[in-house]
């Protein structure tokens, strides 16, 4: 372990279970709705602002500017500003960010092909806590 990762860890092993754990602030990032949608798209390719802001339906301009931000923070997105005019910022995943996106993209892929079961279990639960007595 380099020095600068010593200071920053306090030089204690990653734990996930440990409340501490810096790799549960990591994982936050790379789960969260947005992040996971924003991962999947820029493993196809490097896109713009407005492209991510199509291909990921329902996020706001805000919400995608934050997530961008976290995920260029974490060193997983990078983003590129060229000086042209208009002003031009392109999003692409770095090496760090595609092993990440592959990572989640395939739990994703998972609850897209489980989504039929999980909406039967839900229904089953949902019938079973109405027909149970009120405790």
């Amino acid at each position: 372990m380099n020095l600068r990762v010593k200071e920053l860890t306090g030089g204690l092993p990653a734990d996930v279970n440990s409340a501490g754990c810096a790799s549960r602030g990591i994982l936050e990032h790379v789960t969260s709705r947005w992040a996971v949608l924003v991962l999947a798209v820029l493993l196809d390719s490097t896109h713009r602002f407005s492209e991510l802001r199509r291909a990921v339906g329902g996020v706001s301009e805000k919400m995608l500017a934050q997530t961008l931000q976290t995920l260029e923070q974490d060193g997983l997105v990078l983003r590129e500003a060229h000086a042209v005019i208009p002003p031009r910022v392109d999003y692409s995943l770095t090496p760090l960010g595609e092993e990440a996106a592959r990572q989640v993209w395939a739990l994703a892929r998972w609850a897209e092909s489980r989504v039929p079961e999980v909406l039967a279990a839900r229904a089953a639960h949902a019938e079973a806590k109405a027909a149970s007595p009120a405790a």
